[in-house]
């Protein structure tokens, strides 16, 4: 070989390798994080990404910010939104993914034990201020909000007993919105309290609560307590199949009370409708939280992921 093609082969050879070289320092693939790809869960993950320290959001956006509303990414992430039923299914996809706790819950997660930050009313208040618009409630029409039956009631959920009963029943799939006492007694004899109870309608003042879906169970709870104060109210639970049918009911005078939606979709009611209703007082909430199969902690993501340039 002259040394003419020695020279130029060494040259070929020197390109390649800072080629190479080039390639390698290239910045790592971002981090991909699943949240729901409706509104108004996707908004609240993007809300918790913030919490979490990972992004920055607009203020002006309020509680339910878009994608385009992040300011800045502080860690090299992507934010995918995906059907939110899909997400615990395909979790092995992302870095970490943000899941509702109904859903979470029937794969198996446990919020406490497997998530690195769950969504609360505290985070999400001291984040935006004011209250929490994800916390669910009891509504009743605006000319009976200080009706003193409706307002037994209301105390009668926030109590110890109705607390622990949601933790029990729903293994955190749903958390209590007001402050109680943990139990001392385990889940079983919490849940042997109240499942299967039955109260006597005999006598009492009949008052109609409008619900959706299939987890209602802590009104049974309520009742109990309310039998055992001795309040001489009865419960009747009114199943709705859809959500648009109990604050019609309730603005029509057809049920006394309603409780299946949380402080976001009431205002949205409200102002759509022309509803003449409101929140009396706080029950409970879905959290959202934030899960991963890669990575043991936020910080362990945050590293993963590396500060955004």
């Amino acid at each position: 070989m002259s040394k003419k093609l020695l020279a130029l082969v060494l040259v070929l050879v020197l390109a390649v390798g800072a080629a190479a070289c080039a390639g390698g320092a290239k910045s790592k693939e971002a981090v991909k994080i699943g949240i729901p790809d409706d509104a108004t869960n996707g908004g609240r993950a993007i809300k918790l990404l913030e919490t979490a320290g990972l992004i920055e959001v607009d203020p002006a956006a309020g509680w339910v910010p878009e994608l385009k509303d992040v300011t800045k990414y502080i860690y090299n992430i992507e934010i995918v939104p995906t059907t939110a039923n899909t997400l615990p299914s395909t979790l092995d996809d992302y870095g970490a993914a943000t899941i509702n706790g109904t859903y979470a819950t029937a794969a198996g997660f446990v919020p406490s034990k497997d998530g690195l930050l769950i969504e609360s009313q505290a985070q999400a208040t001291e984040a935006q201020g004011g209250d929490n618009p994800f916390v669910n409630v009891i509504v009743a029409r605006t000319a009976d909000k200080d009706n003193e039956t409706y307002k037994t009631i209301v105390e009668a959920f926030q109590t110890d007993l109705v607390g622990q009963y949601i933790i029990a029943k729903y293994k955190e799939a749903y958390v209590p919105a007001f402050e109680y006492q943990k139990a001392s007694a385990s889940d079983e004899e919490i849940l042997a309290q109240v499942d299967g109870y039955k109260s006597d309608k005999e006598g009492k003042t009949v008052v109609r609560v409008g619900v959706c879906g299939s987890s209602n169970d802590q009104w049974i709870a309520c009742q109990k307590v309310l039998d055992d104060q001795g309040a001489n109210i009865y419960l009747e639970m009114v199943e709705f199949d859809a959500y648009n049918l109990p604050n019609e009911a309730l603005n029509s005078g057809d049920i006394d009370l309603n409780s299946f939606q949380h402080k976001a979709y009431l205002a949205s009611e409200v102002q759509s409708q022309g509803y003449e209703i409101e929140a009396i007082g706080d029950t409970l909430m879905a959290p959202l939280t934030l899960y991963s199969s890669k990575y043991d902690s936020v910080d362990a993501l945050k590293e993963a992921a590396g500060k955004k340039n």
